[in-house]
């Protein structure tokens, strides 16, 4: 693998050694794009699964013969020094080795919350992938790696902290961020030709009275058009948790609020975005300005959509400002005082490595400076459930998500959803019914829980 020169701003003379805490899909894309530049090198990844982590390490090139399973600290050391690469089941082993930054991308909240905190603890900078912590006790994470001069950050390749930065950008221009939000994956492609929609695997046909939900929405139609794409395409499926999770983050970031609980979520076109997504005196759906949101992309066969990218709907005061951004843009179904820009794609792990290089060179985030507890996420049951059941993750449909300003946990309140998750249930619990804290029993030790509690009381 040839390895490329880091650009100016990168130059140290200083090579970054990363560990990385999960070999997913996302973690073994960050290991591969490594490899793809110089000045840094995986010099750890911890797995439950060796043959992850291993895997991770043949995709970018390594060979058998340069990996060394290590139980230890010691043993692990010594491979380095042997100029081998190390793989470990133990996160833990990872904190007394030299890496300059940890990369917590295990998927699970309590994990990711305890990998993080010792991160911090052993002076090492955070990129935190894991959502599900990061939506529970960011803040204070954020707080404590403050406190300890070093970085915690979201991730670039990340949805939630791509929008941070694009949302930062138009702010520090004096633009006014009227939206921002993500494009979801599912995006719908619209055949008029055979009236068709499909997200890629399933097809829908319309009838003969129905394509005309489907034309650009005009002025003054906005909601007539978002309802009715909304209950025709139904059963492609709405916005999950999970990107619920990451909206939630986002405001929390960035002060973003959302304009309903569930997020509007319509079905747009990339071009009436700014129309939509407006206040609803300039025609839009939104209630008031500097809403966080989401979009499911609908386009034509031959339109490329989002990408699973973020875009914000702007505005200048200056009249003259508002010609040049006009300009600028693509060509946008809009009023004349909301604009689209977009940032159509987002590459995972694979954009991740500038986040690395950010927070170890030049100790900056790529994710928020700031960053306060405003937004949790709820769950409410989507049927009866009983004592004793085990609540489920993101994936589970047995309850849906939904955002709510964050208050301290307590009995009667809603609690966090993915400190409910894996817990079990200590009362049924009827279809309709909020979550709350006195209906989940609580786990007998927890990281997680104990970093929320010390979370409410600085900060709520």
């Amino acid at each position: 693998m040839v390895q490329k020169q880091l650009p100016h701003q990168y130059h140290s003379g200083k090579k970054v050694h990363i560990g990385i805490i999960g070999a997913g899909v996302y973690g073994t894309g960050i290991v591969t794009q490594a490899s793809c530049v110089s000045g840094l090198e995986i010099t750890a990844i911890a797995d439950k699964s060796l043959r992850n982590a291993e895997h991770a390490y043949k995709c970018a090139g390594v060979s058998e013969d340069n990996i060394s399973i290590c139980e230890d600290q010691d043993s692990a050391l010594t491979a380095i020094e042997a100029g081998k690469y190390v793989i470990a089941e133990d996160p833990m082993l990872l904190m007394g080795l030299p890496v300059d930054v940890i990369v917590e991308s295990t998927g699970a909240p309590e994990a990711g919350a305890h990998h993080a905190h010792e991160a911090i603890r052993h002076g090492r900078h955070v990129v935190m992938v894991t959502k599900e912590a990061d939506v529970v006790v960011g803040p204070i994470l954020k707080h404590f790696a403050d406190q300890a001069g070093v970085i915690y950050t979201a991730a670039d390749g990340d949805q939630h902290g791509l929008l941070m930065g694009l949302v930062s950008w138009a702010r520090s221009i004096g633009l006014e961020v009227i939206c921002g939000g993500k494009a979801l994956n599912n995006e719908l492609c619209y055949d008029p030709l055979h009236r068709t929609v499909s997200d890629g695997r399933n097809s829908i046909t319309l009838t003969d009275e129905e394509p005309w939900m489907f034309q650009p929405i005009p002025a003054e139609q906005v909601e007539k058009y978002v309802s009715a794409r909304c209950g025709k395409l139904a059963e492609f499926g709405r916005i999950s948790k999970g990107d619920i999770t990451e909206m939630a983050i986002a405001a929390n970031a960035t002060g973003l609020c959302p304009d309903v609980s569930s997020l509007h979520s319509p079905i747009l076109y990339t071009s009436e975005i700014p129309r939509v997504f407006c206040h609803s005196r300039d025609g839009g759906i939104l209630k008031e300005s500097g809403i966080v949101d989401a979009v499911i992309c609908l386009r034509y066969p031959h339109e490329a959509g989002l990408g699973g990218g973020v875009f914000i709907v702007v505005d200048s005061d200056n009249e003259y400002s508002r010609r040049i951004i006009k300009g600028g843009v693509p060509a946008q179904e809009s009023n004349k005082s909301a604009f689209l820009i977009t940032r159509p794609y987002h590459l995972r792990g694979v954009e991740t490595v500038k986040t690395i290089l950010a927070a170890a060179l030049q100790g900056v985030p790529t994710g928020a400076s700031e960053y306060l507890p405003r937004y949790d996420v709820g769950l409410k049951a989507t049927c009866d459930l009983k004592a004793g059941q085990i609540l489920g993750d993101d994936s589970s449909t047995e309850t849906t998500a939904f955002m709510m300003p964050a208050v301290r946990v307590k009995d009667g309140v809603p609690l966090p959803a993915c400190m409910a998750s894996g817990n079990p249930l200590a009362v049924n619990i009827k279809e309709g019914t909020v979550i709350t804290r006195d209906m989940v029993g609580p786990p007998p030790s927890s990281i997680l829980w104990s970093l929320r509690n010390q979370q409410d009381e600085h900060f709520l």
